[in-house]
């Protein structure tokens, strides 16, 4: 198993289009010059497992979003960073459990007084897939399992206040230089029939594609798709990623 940090910003203008930058390192020993060659191959396969959200590879994504414009009026802004650690277990020899965390922290200067700027964490998401530990036909992976909602929330504004659960599952493949596939999950919040305001149901699906181009380098192309059965209303960010995995310490 290989650690690795990986670490990125997001832009987000009005219209929904996010421009990715990430840059990921993991640690380990430099080799001299004949050992290039391995260290590219080392390279192009973090950055395959990085592309697999079933990876056999603890990693902790560091994601940064600047919403502009945001608000009612449309004159506020956002920030928020997502600090995303996966990590897999191993049942046995032929299943894994894959756990993967979102743990927000927000700031928004856009709330009406009395409250107006307001900071702190927001409520974690916590998902397990349980996976296959082999590949099925043609490198496909699968996982699936339950998606739930922690109301841990530093201020009501930052969060929903009551727990959620729902299923979430995830599939992927591999063809040649390409990774590509699907998360989705679904969650409804629990314990909201004597406060309808904060009542939730909602989807999120996440296309994905990756194009590795050797050497460690990437270019991801996904949305993180979020509809709103309440409300009726599709959220529809698009981002693209360009990725460099650079290995320079021992593997285990």
């Amino acid at each position: 198993m290989t650690g690795l940090v990986r670490l990125g910003w997001r832009a987000i203008p009005r219209m929904n289009v996010r421009a990715v930058a990430t840059a990921m390192a993991s640690m380990g020993a430099l080799a001299a010059a004949p050992l290039a060659e391995a260290q590219d191959a080392d390279a192009a396969e973090i950055a395959r497992q990085l592309a697999n959200p079933l990876a056999n590879l603890i990693s902790v994504p560091i994601q940064n979003n600047f919403d502009f414009e945001a608000g009612v009026d449309g004159d506020g802004y956002a920030y928020t960073l997502n600090v995303q650690p996966v990590v897999p277990f191993a049942i046995n020899e032929d299943w894994n459990v894959i756990s993967r965390t979102i743990v927000p922290f927000s700031y928004r200067d856009y709330i009406p007084p009395p409250d107006e700027d307001t900071y702190g964490l927001g409520d974690i998401t916590q998902s397990f897939f349980i996976s296959p530990g082999k590949p099925g036909p043609r490198g496909t992976i699968w996982g699936v399992g339950p998606a739930i909602l922690i109301p841990v929330a530093s201020d009501e504004l930052l969060g929903n206040g009551h727990f959620g659960l729902g299923p979430t599952g995830v599939v992927v493949a591999e063809a040649g230089q390409w990774t590509y596939g699907a998360l989705a999950n679904h969650i409804w919040t629990l314990g909201t029939e004597d406060d309808p305001v904060n009542d939730l149901s909602q989807s999120f699906v996440q296309p994905f594609v990756n194009y590795h181009f050797g050497q460690g380098t990437s270019l991801i192309l996904n949305t993180e798709s979020t509809y709103d059965w309440i409300d009726d209303q599709w959220t529809v960010p698009v981002n693209l990623t360009v990725s460099r995995s650079s290995p320079w310490a021992a593997r285990r």
